[in-house]
């Protein structure tokens, strides 16, 4: 992961458009697979919760640490939102 201070503002904005990118990208994925009965709802969420965690065991101390913590924030609150599954009952 590159150090963001040794980054110009214009390849900030296009890493944050690229990840951007990736997010609708993987969910509109995971939609998909669960609209056409590929994956049930508790695989998906076992991905998204396979994600957080691999983002979460990273070493608190390691380089990138703040990142992988919001990443893995991140991806807890999409879970909890719903938005990568259409949840049953609702």
């Amino acid at each position: 992961m590159p150090n963001a201070q040794n980054l110009s503002s214009e390849a900030l904005a296009t890493d944050a458009v690229s990840g951007a990118a990736a997010l609708s990208i993987c969910e509109s994925l995971l939609l998909a697979l669960n609209d056409h009965d590929v994956l049930p709802e508790r695989e998906i969420i076992g991905i998204l919760h396979d994600a957080a965690t691999a983002h979460a065991n990273h070493p608190v101390n390691g380089p990138g640490a703040a990142f992988h913590a919001k990443v893995a924030a991140l991806i807890n609150s999409i879970i909890d939102g719903g938005n990568s599954v259409r949840r049953s009952g609702t």
